[in-house]
């Protein structure tokens, strides 16, 4: 962008929001509404002249402090209730459709607060200017003879909010595109770099929201001696590079990973940079999303400062997505892709740290809130298949790879010091002991047909699961060793079912998917896709539908099962009986702790034509199902850019039988504990 042209619009745009914020011609409650809104720009105006006088580095602690405080205000929970993000006050206060916008862009202004850390006036400028240009729709009513504010058509609102998202898509994507593969991006990088890591007061000039958990993370890893933090570090990144190592991939021809990551870890992520770029590796480490133009895009993150405030917004983009916005965005992620092609070409896929522990959530599903539509539904799933392609065609699937961590955050509980080293030896378990024992269990379900899965006390899952035939048993083998490489920690063996003739029921009575709470949630399938499905969560049946088909299903009618895992991990297990904090953990250690059915796609999405073997050296063969194979002939029918593990917990498992064609039966696990012969080790843990 043009830095003059952009100082000058700043400038003018600054100045009209200091007049607005002690105008009163407009009656209430837009005039309350407007001087909230202005009395934040200027807050933002203030912090983004401060840190360009003071220098990010430089700049007093305590001072960033202040102003995190002051712009994360709004979003806290103690205010949110009474206040214009909350939809529900929002529409109380001036209706329905008004309401849902006003509300909407609210939102969209408060996440301004890290623009002004990164020193992006561009950024804040077109966001300033979106309020005037709203403000100006309601005083210019008032030039008319005998309105009123409450005269203004949503509609006027409506379109106001439409071209500002379709104009500034070129440029929003772009932005997000370039931050994604391109390590000069280096905001986050030169924090972590050159921050004194031994004082958390440093967190503060991320500009994201801060609280305890990042503190007392920061806290604990800064009094952790180096032999630790080293571990950490080295078990993350070593994961990342065996998993290029053992799916054949060429990490060499890469130049560039992306590191996703939870502030408070920056003493872990430094020793990591180090190890990556030994690698031959640059980091890119982007910002998550914070913005209606960005979607759900991942990069380092804190603690959400209310999350029923980001679920209440979740589908804020039901108020303009139509075919044309959705085009316009598909034409500006190709647009943004290639003017870095080059670079996404060396990307070689993200290295994440997720953490676990925080307070379980059970949203409100509030009526005041603006859904996306049937309509809207399919535009967005069409989108999200065609953008999944996009990136696939700039950053190849059959090249790329990644890894998964996750460790737990203070707000756990009192025991979080010592969860916390149990969750480093968790990641660090020899994984050679593991690969033996696994390939015990998958020398018994190569000989099956099929497997059955049965629930026992409250848990109703009763489920068989078809797998593909194998044409050269000496060669070939349906499930995947997976220690710990990709996912860390270990272990579990998975396979991509058959579809046809898969069926039955899968429940768990209590389950946490991406931080959302499900009970009692039971899933139907026939011919491996799902028909039915529901939960316990609200009053009715029709919103424990939406509930899943908005956050499981992600808007599809339907979805195949793509995974079927045994998990082996009992360690992990036990530990989350002895903390209790079972109901905690995330998926990527859950999914260890028993058997899991994925629904999406396949674990070899984008890259089920490349040769991927175990360590006995037999190719495995099971990387495609009916629907993936359509990407030979109708592509947009092969993928759904989702992939959601539930786990079925030992305790509430009956049985897992491997089947043989001629009817007879290998027992793996019977009510929780393994008892094939090989796997006693496993049950160590479970006495």
């Amino acid at each position: 962008m043009d830095t003059m042209i952009t100082k000058e619009r700043f400038a003018l745009v600054a100045d009209r929001i200091l007049q607005i914020r002690e105008e009163t011609i407009l009656e209430e409650p837009y005039c309350l509404y407007f001087k909230q809104m202005a009395s934040f720009l200027v807050q933002i105006k203030e912090c983004y002249e401060y840190i360009a006088k003071e220098g990010l580095m430089k700049a007093d602690p305590a001072k960033l402090k202040e102003y995190h405080d002051l712009l994360y205000g709004p979003m806290s929970k103690e205010r949110y209730e009474t206040g214009y993000l909350d939809p529900a006050y929002a529409v109380a206060e001036f209706g329905k459709e008004k309401g849902q916008l006003l509300s909407c862009i609210f939102y969209e202004l408060v996440q301004m607060t890290p623009y002004c850390f990164e020193q992006d006036l561009y950024e804040i400028t077109i966001r300033m200017e979106l309020f005037v240009e709203l403000y100006s729709a309601f005083t210019e009513a008032l030039n008319e003879d005998g309105k009123k504010p409450e005269d203004v058509p949503a509609e006027t609102l409506k379109d106001i909010l439409y071209w500002f998202i379709h104009d500034n898509t070129g440029d929003e994507t772009e932005r997000r595109v370039r931050m994604k593969v391109d390590p000069s991006e280096d905001f986050a990088y030169r924090l972590i770099m050159e921050s004194d890591l031994s004082d958390p007061s440093y967190l503060y000039r991320f500009g994201e929201y801060i609280s305890e958990n990042e503190i007392g993370t920061a806290a604990y890893l800064a009094l952790a001696d180096e032999e630790q933090i080293k571990l950490m570090a080295d078990t993350y990144t070593e994961g990342y590079r065996i998993g290029f190592e053992k799916t054949g991939k060429d990490l060499s021809i890469k130049e560039v990973v992306q590191i996703i990551y939870p502030l408070g870890f920056e003493r872990m992520i430094k020793i990591a940079i180090g190890n990556f770029e030994n690698m031959g590796l640059k980091p890119s480490i982007m910002r998550e999303a914070h913005s209606i133009f960005e979607g759900n895009v991942s990069g380092f993150y804190s603690t959400v400062p209310n999350r029923q405030l980001k679920f209440d917004h979740k589908e804020d983009e039901a108020l303009f997505l139509d075919k044309k916005i959705a085009n316009r965005r598909l034409e500006a992620d190709r647009s943004a892709f290639e003017c870095v092609k080059e670079l996404a070409k060396k990307h070689a896929g993200p290295a994440v740290v997720e953490v676990f522990g925080e307070t379980p959530f059970a949203p409100k599903d509030k009526e005041e809130t603006r859904k996306l539509d049937e309509k809207q539904q399919k535009i967005k799933t069409w989108y999200q298949t065609q953008k999944g392609q996009l990136v696939n065609e700039f950053i190849p699937g059959k090249e790329r790879s990644f890894t998964i961590i996750a460790f737990p955050v203070p707000q756990i509980g009192e025991q979080y010091e010592q969860i916390m080293k149990e969750t480093i030896e968790l990641n660090t378990l020899d994984y050679l002991t593991y690969e033996k024992i696994q390939q015990t269990i998958i020398d018994a379900l190569d000989q099956a047909e099929y497997v059955e899965v049965k629930g026992k006390g409250r848990n109703r899952t009763d489920i068989k699961v078809n797998l593909i035939p194998l044409s050269d048993p000496a060669k070939q083998t349906k499930f995947e060793n997976c220690v710990a490489d990709v996912n860390i920690p270990v272990g579990e063996v998975f396979t991509s079912p058959v579809l046809e003739g898969t069926e039955g029921k899968l429940h768990v009575t209590r389950v946490f998917l991406n931080e959302l709470e499900y009970k009692d949630l039971w899933i139907d399938f026939k011919e491996g896709k799902i028909t039915d499905y529901g939960c316990a969560n609200f009053d009715t049946a029709e919103q424990n539908r939406k509930y899943i088909k908005d956050n499981i299903l992600y808007h599809h009618d339907t979805l195949p099962i793509g995974e079927f895992a045994i998990g082996t991990n009992t360690t992990a297990y036990r530990m989350a009986q002895n903390y209790d904090i079972a109901g905690l953990l995330p998926i990527l250690i859950a999914e260890k702790t028993g058997p899991h059915f994925a629904v999406g796609d396949t674990c070899y999405s984008h890259a089920e034509d490349v040769a991927v073997y175990n360590a006995d050296g037999k190719e495995i063969v099971a990387r495609d199902n009916s629907i993936s194979l359509l990407r030979k002939t109708e592509i947009e029918k092969a993928y759904f850019n989702c992939h959601t593990d539930i786990t079925i917990p030992y305790d509430e498992l009956g049985k897992i039988d491997a089947v043989r064609a001629d009817g007879s039966r290998i027992p793996i696990i019977e009510d929780g504990r393994f008892v094939l012969a090989g796997c006693e080790k496993l049950n160590e843990a479970l006495d």
